[in-house]
Parts: C-alpha cells; structure tokens; sequence
C-alpha cells in the first residue's frame, strides 16, 4: 500500500500545508469557517461572530474547519 502525505487546503484561500493549520485558523487569510446553530449559514470570520448576518439570530456558532485534506476542487465555495 502507498504511504500519501496528506495536504491540507484552505476553502476559503487555497493556501496549502503538509499539516493541519494550528487552532484551525488558515496563517495566510486568517480566516475560518462558522455555522449558524440557527439557520445553518456558513459564514468566514476570523472568530466566532455575535449574531448571524442572514437570519439575525442571537445563537452559538459551530467552527466548521477551513481546511480539508487531499481535496483540491474548493473554488465553488467561494463562488456566489
């Protein structure tokens, strides 16, 4: 069996890495990734904001990692 590195790719930038970005914050556009518990909206945002921008909710906010490994094909999450 092939021993693969892994990569790791940030979503929101592209910038790779041999390695999980330390405390899920990509180092190059110092953002990451949050749900909405509420609607379910994903928004970026280097921490966790207070209220959601789509539906105005008040609600904790799940870090959802900005980053996944082996995966190259993350430009249609950044297209509207």
């Amino acid at each position: 069996m092939e021993n693969k590195e892994s990569i790791w790719i940030c979503t929101n930038c592209g910038y790779s890495a041999s390695r999980p970005f330390k405390t899920d914050i990509c180092p190059k556009c110092h953002v990451t990734f949050w749900k909405c518990m509420h609607c379910a909206c994903t928004l970026i945002s280097a921490s966790a904001p207070e209220t959601c921008s789509e539906c105005g909710a008040q609600v904790e906010f799940q870090n959802i990692t900005s980053y996944i490994p082996d995966w190259e094909d993350y430009e249609h999450l950044n297209s509207p």
